[in-house]
C-alpha cells in the first residue's frame, strides 16, 4: 500500500509532529472525506510500501523525512514551488528558499525522490501567461539538476475557488480569469519546451486535453518512481482518483479544511480562518486530522 500524506492539506508544514506520532503507533484514523465513518490506516513498515509528500515548505519535516528514511520507507516529495506574488500565496516560503528546501532533499535524498510543482497556474493581470513564462523559466533554471520531473495543472475552478478568487481580487485589487483551453495548450507548449532545456519532463496532472506535442500525463504517486527510490519493485493497481489521474493506487491520510497556508486558489479549504483555528489545536483528535 502506498500513503499519500496528502493532496487534503500540507502535513509536511504543518502536522509534522502528529504524522511522527502516528508513524509510532503503526496507524492513523482518517475523517471520511464523503462523510462516512471514519476509517483507520496502517502506517506499519509491514503493510506500506511508501509514502507521498505534498507540500509547499518542507523545512519543518526535513528531520522526520531523515527518520522516516531510516526506519526503511521509501518515499517522494512533490513539493510546489509557484513563485506567486503574496495576494495569491499568502503565507508560502519566498521562492529563494523553496528552492533551496528543494535542493536540500535532492542531495539528501536523491533527485528521483523529489518532484516539482508548478501548480495549479493561476491567470490574473499579476500573473499572466507571459509572467508565467518567465517566472517558470527563472525557477526551472534555478533548479535544474536536482529534480527530473514538473508536474503542471491549470487552476480547476470549483464553487469555493471561485468565491475565495473573488474575495482575493477585491481586496487586493486584482483581476483573475479562467483562460479558454487553446490558450492554455499554447503555454503548456511554452512551458514543455523550457522545462526541456533544463533537464526536466514536464508532465501535466489530470488534464489529457493538454497532452499534445508529446506532453505527458503526471503520475504524481507512481509506483515506478517509488521503486526506483526504494530500490525494490512496489506494484500498485491504478488508481486514479478523478477523470484522467494516472497515479497508482494509494490511501489518503489528511483531512480537508486544514491547511492555513492561504493560497486563494486552493480546492481543499473553504475558509483560511477555519483551518487556521483546526491548527490552533495540533492534537490530532480535536482537529480535521484524526488520531
Amino acid at each position: 500500500m502506498i500513503v499519500s500524506a496528502s493532496y487534503r492539506t500540507d502535513i509536511p508544514a504543518f502536522y509534522g509532529a502528529w504524522f511522527m506520532g502516528r508513524l509510532e503507533d503503526g496507524f492513523c484514523r482518517v475523517a471520511n472525506p464523503y462523510g462516512g465513518k471514519d476509517y483507520d490506516v496502517s502506517l506499519r513498515r509491514a503493510d506500506v510500501d511508501g509514502f507521498v509528500f505534498w507540500t509547499k515548505n518542507a523545512g519543518p519535516f526535513q528531520d522526520p523525512l531523515a527518520e522516516i528514511g531510516r526506519r526503511g520507507f521509501p518515499f517522494v516529495v512533490q513539493f510546489t514551488v509557484n513563485g506567486y506574488p503574496v495576494a495569491l500565496e499568502q503565507s508560502v516560503p519566498h521562492p529563494e528558499r523553496s528552492i533551496g528546501m528543494l535542493k536540500s532533499l535532492a542531495n539528501a535524498h536523491g533527485r528521483r525522490a523529489v518532484v516539482w510543482r508548478y501548480d495549479p497556474i493561476v491567470v490574473t493581470d499579476l500573473t499572466p501567461p507571459d509572467w508565467h513564462a518567465a517566472n517558470f523559466a527563472r525557477l526551472s533554471a534555478a533548479l535544474r539538476g536536482a529534480c527530473d520531473e514538473v508536474v503542471i495543472s491549470f487552476a480547476h475552478i470549483y464553487r469555493k475557488t471561485r468565491r475565495n478568487l473573488e474575495r482575493a481580487a477585491r481586496e487586493g485589487g486584482f483581476a483573475w480569469r479562467d483562460p479558454e483551453p487553446g490558450e492554455k495548450e499554447t503555454l503548456a507548449k511554452r512551458l514543455a519546451g523550457i522545462a526541456a532545456d533544463r533537464g526536466m519532463k514536464l508532465t501535466v496532472c489530470a488534464q489529457p486535453a493538454f497532452l499534445v506535442n508529446g506532453i505527458e500525463g503526471a503520475r504524481c504517486i507512481d509506483a515506478a518512481r517509488l521503486s526506483d527510490v526504494a530500490g525494490r519493485s512496489i506494484a500498485a493497481k491504478a488508481g486514479g482518483n478523478r477523470e484522467g489521474c494516472l497515479c497508482s493506487g494509494s490511501r489518503d491520510i489528511g483531512a480537508y479544511d486544514t491547511c492555513p497556508m492561504g493560497c486563494v486558489y486552493c480546492y481543499a479549504v473553504s475558509s483560511r480562518d477555519a483551518a487556521q483555528k483546526q491548527l490552533q489545536n495540533r492534537s490530532g483528535a480535536e482537529t480535521g486530522l484524526r488520531g
